[in-house]
């Protein structure tokens, strides 16, 4: 795929409330959709009202969903949806920086959602898919029932700073040569998947430069926010730097927002935490009361 023109730009952004005049596909328990000329994978589990998990930086479906058991404690509450983000998975990797806005990736869910004929469905996010669901919740709150959004919160200045360090990590062929503690974490992290050769590690690192920088959520959703008729649950560990120091102005932007923070968790460990998927299946059920700050 080409670099993007400007007019391309203008084009996905007009194009961001989601609409779709194609008839509805039918979902199949792994395939593929077209969205903003990018081709996303996404799987299918179980039967009943759809949720859409999101995943975050780096991961993909198996190692944010499967692996840790959500997949397992969901499908029998929901007809599970997870997509892996362009740029990870299976899903296209699109070489120019400017295509990982959290607005452009939160329209491929919207893109989903209208290619199968979803009009309404709960959604689950984690980190990368938290910060896209903050965006939806504020521009697109009538296509959500509720929504569960794990490890987000504001960036600082010194997380921010983070991106280039990582960037670089992720581009050099010696993985010996890094020296930054937060950069070595993250090449670790991104190397457990064999899949992410040279070009894959370089989609990464242009998604960290973009995406770093717009990690506001407040600032993501707008003035639309404080107006989301939506339930919202925000899980953050209580060891989560600097989320778990930053996120009340996004909790108390919501109406109807509640917070749960699990003890000794950090960004990594929070979403393998039983606690999370316990009050997550909860949440769904209408059960759960997690203490507002």
């Amino acid at each position: 795929m080409g670099r993007a023109t400007p007019l391309f730009l203008l084009l996905v952004i007009a194009c961001a409330d989601g609409t779709n005049d194609q008839p509805a596909r039918q979902l199949e328990a792994s395939g593929t959709f077209e969205s903003d000329g990018l081709t996303i994978h996404y799987e299918s589990y179980g039967e009943g009202d759809p949720i859409i998990l999101v995943h975050g930086w780096g991961t993909d479906i198996q190692f944010n969903w499967v692996v840790p058991g959500w997949v397992e404690a969901l499908r029998n509450e929901r007809q599970v949806i997870a997509i892996d983000v362009r740029g990870h998975g299976e899903s296209d990797k699109p070489l120019q920086q400017e295509l990982y806005s959290y607005q452009l990736m939160a329209n491929d869910v919207l893109n989903l959602m209208n290619t199968f004929g979803i009009e309404r469905a709960d959604y689950l996010g984690y980190s990368m898919g938290s910060f896209m669901g903050a965006f939806l919740l504020g521009h697109h709150a009538d296509r959500f029932n509720a929504m569960i959004l794990g490890g987000i919160g504001d960036e600082t200045e010194e997380s921010v700073a983070t991106a280039s360090p990582i960037a670089d990590a992720l581009r050099t062929e010696d993985p010996s040569t890094i020296t930054d503690p937060d950069a070595i974490a993250y090449r670790q992290l991104v190397d457990l998947d064999p899949r992410n050769d040279a070009e894959a590690r370089e989609a990464l690192a242009l998604a960290a430069l973009q995406m770093w920088p717009e990690g506001f959520p407040v600032m993501l959703g707008g003035d639309g926010l404080r107006n989301a008729a939506v339930r919202v649950l925000i899980v953050n560990g209580q060891d989560d730097i600097p989320y778990a120091q930053t996120v009340s102005p996004f909790v108390n932007a919501v109406p109807d927002a509640e917070l749960l923070e699990i003890p000794g968790a950090d960004h990594f460990g929070a979403v393998f935490s039983p606690v999370f998927q316990e009050a997550a299946v909860a949440f769904l059920r209408g059960e759960s009361s997690p203490t507002r700050p």
